[in-house]
């Protein structure tokens, strides 16, 4: 039996059809766990798609480019978002593969990739390479900074291929863009890899 392929798009390639079918997906594998914020975040960049024999969409995630300034340097980092395979396509290879497709995407156009991680996926990117940051977190709003402590201890990063991961000994603060209207996030390096 042959694997179903995957597919990479750009989000503007997407239909109307297929981002709400993605929409779909990751509401029902977060299990009603993913706010509009969440798929917002997934959007504008590239996804990587993967379907059955039927045409049904069992696997997703996106990588989209963020700005991380560290060390008074500012980076291009790929951040995986909105990763997921439904339910009874579970734990046979697909996370593994939909991961594949968005490193060779960070490989080829970012410095690094990074991601926070859920419970449950956090195995899977830690069997790819990817390691914890080793920082606190913060998000910068209008007013300044602040504390994103739930994140620290789940976001994950992985050098681009030929890239140093940037290191904590480098700098004390790092900083992580999203689009416009969403915030921008600090990431403080202290003595752990996140």
């Amino acid at each position: 039996m042959t694997e179903p392929a995957v597919r990479t798009a750009p989000t503007f390639e997407l239909t109307a059809a297929e981002r709400a079918e993605i929409r779909d997906l990751l509401d029902a594998a977060f299990e009603g766990d993913f706010a509009d914020e969440d798929w917002e975040h997934a959007l504008g960049g590239v996804h990587a798609l993967i379907r059955d024999a039927d045409g049904l969409l069992i696997a997703h995630g996106s990588v989209v480019q963020r700005r991380v300034l560290h060390a008074d340097r500012s980076y291009r980092a790929g951040y995986v978002e909105g990763v997921a395979v439904r339910a009874g396509h579970r734990r046979g290879g697909l996370g593994h593969r939909i991961m594949a497709a968005l490193e060779h995407v960070i490989d080829s156009a970012h410095d690094f990739g990074a991601l926070s991680a859920s419970d449950a996926g956090a195995a899977l990117y830690a069997a790819r390479g990817w390691r914890i940051w080793p920082g606190r977190l913060t998000a910068l709003g209008p007013d300044g900074p602040l504390p994103l402590p739930e994140e620290e201890g789940s976001t994950y990063v992985r050098p681009a291929a030929g890239h140093p991961l940037p290191g904590p000994e480098a700098d004390r603060r790092a900083v992580r863009g999203r689009t416009a209207s969403t915030a921008v996030t600090c990431i403080d390096p202290i003595s752990r890899l996140r």
